[in-house]
């Protein structure tokens, strides 16, 4: 048996989405067995994100400076903005490297069922962005019916300001093979289908 303290960290890694207690023990016996290469930098580095963690006062990321390092970049395009309902939609699409513009993060999405309503999302904060002078706005929800809900509500919101309004495509994905889509997948994908190059 561990010690209070080891099973303390066991447990509080077995919370950490996608590591389950047998994950979190390893990954515990490895930052035990590498104290000075892995538990040190691990501890410092958790420190430090701790003490200097804020959400961007512009676009809703949490970073470690207001503004984020996205919304401070000068190369960023300030005229295009992309939608998303999480930081990790933020992330992911940042990772890609292709959307050259600015982000807003709503915070969540519509959903009557959890008792989610606009006023809870920062989708005003979104319009007084718009206002101030966007170009085209890029709906980046979820391809669910509470993803989809919140972006048929944003487009209705800002339809009175002279933006372009785009979305993401969804359909199929690259490699997918049709016998193991769903119905809706396949769906949006015949319904977006385009001219061969």
């Amino acid at each position: 048996m561990a010690s209070p303290e080891i099973e303390a960290l066991t447990q509080a890694l077995a919370r950490l989405p996608g590591l389950g207690p047998r994950s979190a023990r390893r990954a515990v016996l490895h930052l035990l067995k590498k104290r000075d290469a892995a538990l040190g930098p691990l501890r410092e580095a958790l420190t430090a994100v701790d003490e200097r963690l804020e959400n961007c006062s512009v676009c809703g990321n949490v970073d470690t400076t207001n503004p984020c390092a996205i919304c401070a970049d000068p190369r960023r395009d300030q005229r295009s903005l992309c939608v998303v309902e999480e930081v990790a939609d933020l992330w992911a699409l940042d990772r890609s490297r292709l959307f050259p513009g600015r982000f807003h993060v709503l915070g969540g999405r519509l959903s009557a069922l959890e008792g989610i309503r606009p006023e809870d999302l920062s989708i005003d904060n979104l319009v007084r962005r718009i206002e101030a002078g966007i170009d085209e706005v890029v709906l980046a929800m979820n391809a669910t019916l509470e993803g989809q809900t919140t972006a048929h509500y944003i487009a209705e919101r800002i339809e009175r300001f002279p933006v372009r309004v785009t979305q993401l495509a969804h359909g199929l994905p690259v490699g997918g093979e049709l016998d193991y889509l769903d119905e809706g997948t396949l769906a949006q994908a015949l319904r977006a289908r385009r001219p061969m190059a």
